[in-house]
């Protein structure tokens, strides 16, 4: 399939889950193009299908039909271990919850994903500084997230996302658990990661004000793309 330039190309993309008896639809031939370096923002109502999307988009689920095509590769068609190793090395995730280790410093959490690489001691040290330093805590490394704000460990967070290099980043509800002030700080680093690094974000939120960060926006409404 030729994805004309986009990062992102789906096509007919439907999941639908089983509850007993009952099949729920959580998306329903969904159809859209991404372009590379695009800041794009989900929005919908709980239970709209934002989330079940994003984790299409990123290989941690799969659909029910459709094709998903992520910088060429149709992702549905990758069998487990393929698609562990396509995520690995594609793929950045930024979630509600932190997930830091609270016994490792800033500069070892962001490391973890680059000790399953093969990359030596100081190419390892080399790429965590510069994470480190697109999110604004060159200075804080040596600090436990304990240490840290709450917006300082989500930019952590997304350091340990970029450390790797990928071309897509998504990021569901970041800021979700975050005051104003942290969260206008992480929403205006995601926005650099697009603007100046070259990254395409994928964003869920359900925020108008951190919409609003985004190139463009995106509504869903039970499983469509409403308009």
């Amino acid at each position: 399939m030729a994805t004309n330039g986009n990062i992102v190309s789906i096509r007919g993309l439907s999941k639908v889950y089983a509850q007993g008896e009952i099949q729920v639809t959580a998306l329903d031939k969904i159809s859209l193009d991404i372009a590379a370096g695009e800041f794009l923002t989900l929005m919908g109502p709980s239970g709209s299908g934002k989330s079940t999307l994003l984790h299409i988009l990123a290989g941690i689920d799969r659909p029910t039909s459709g094709e998903c095509f992520v910088q060429g590769v149709d992702v549905t068609k990758l069998n487990e271990s393929q698609l562990a190793d396509w995520r690995n090395h594609n793929v950045g995730f930024v979630f509600q919850t932190f997930n830091l280790l609270p016994v490792l410093t800033a500069y070892e959490n962001v490391e973890l994903p680059l000790l399953l690489t093969r990359l030596t001691r100081s190419q390892r040290r080399r790429q965590v500084e510069i994470a480190l330093g697109l999110v604004g805590l060159a200075d804080r490394m040596k600090h436990l997230p304990k240490q840290l704000s709450g917006g300082q460990e989500q930019r952590v967070a997304i350091a340990r996302a970029l450390v790797t290099d990928p071309k897509l980043i998504v990021a569901d509800e970041p800021t979700g658990n975050l005051d104003s002030h942290s969260a206008t700080e992480v929403l205006g680093v995601l926005r650099s990661l697009s603007q100046e690094a070259g990254k395409t974000v994928i964003m869920v939120t359900h925020d108008p004000k951190a919409a609003a960060f985004g190139t463009r926006s995106i509504h869903l409404e039970k499983g469509e793309l409403s308009k």
